[in-house]
């Protein structure tokens, strides 16, 4: 049996309900940083964004498909993966649950790679998703919202990756083993798998004008693992050994 304090039944109330206030304040400090995220300043996109998606070729106005809001989810999956990062994978698998819920309040959720359109394609034909995936191999999206780099970037350092600048070698022995196992399942090394990062990146229309409002990164994603949420409520927590997940289709029979 695992180690846990055994309690009467008055015992398990008194601790739930000294859990309950903790729970309350942590719900009402997270409603005051989602105010915090809405009161942010909008930054105008002056710059054209070209991408290339399932109706052809498309700019960031596009991605909007008519609504005023829209939330790019920055997947990682590079020009050199053969298959995209598992941890976005298992991110994205929530995401088409949700998409026609945003969509009819006036949201459209999608997702940007720098891989070409055919790969995405495919490897989302193979995950089972329909959500929107656009490309942008071909521009500067993805350096500009910081979530890719240059080769010539990575060798130099000193790269700026959720709000901080920071060292970035490119010897592959400077990474620790996850990353190397991450990129392997990509098809990749280490050096390659991680000049492309993940992040969230939110966008308004109001007439002709698009604004950014909102970036967030590495953990900064958390409330987007779907199967996190459901883990930090089971009696054993996420009761972790290293990295355990992988791409929905690759687990064994349970």
């Amino acid at each position: 049996m695992t180690q846990a304090t055994l309690a009467t039944r008055d015992q398990w109330l008194a601790a739930r309900l000294a859990l309950l206030e903790a729970e309350k304040e942590l719900t009402r400090r997270s409603d005051e940083l989602a105010r915090q995220r809405q009161a942010m300043p909008w930054v105008r996109v002056d710059k054209t964004y070209r991408f290339d998606a399932d109706q052809g070729s498309a700019t960031l106005a596009d991605l909007f498909q008519g609504r005023s809001q829209l939330l790019v989810y920055h997947f990682m999956f590079g020009p050199g993966y053969a298959a995209g990062c598992p941890s976005c994978s298992a991110i994205a698998d929530g995401f088409d649950g949700i998409v026609a819920h945003l969509a009819h309040h006036d949201v459209t959720l999608c997702a940007v790679s720098r891989a070409p359109l055919a790969k995405l394609q495919a490897y989302r034909q193979r995950m089972g998703w329909r959500f929107p995936w656009a490309s942008s191999s071909e521009g500067d999206f993805n350096y500009d919202f910081n979530v890719s780099i240059t080769e010539a970037q990575q060798q130099a350092g000193g790269v700026e990756y959720n709000y901080r600048r920071g060292g970035h070698p490119m010897a592959a022995e400077a990474y620790s083993e996850p990353v190397h196992q991450f990129a392997a399942t990509c098809g990749t090394d280490a050096p390659t798998y991680v000049r492309d990062r993940p992040g969230l990146s939110s966008f308004v229309r109001e007439g002709g004008d698009i604004f950014h409002t909102y970036s967030t990164y590495a953990r900064g994603l958390d409330g987007l693992w779907n199967m996190y949420q459901w883990l930090d409520r089971a009696p054993k927590g996420r009761n972790e050994q290293g990295v355990w997940w992988r791409r929905h289709d690759e687990y064994g029979e349970r």
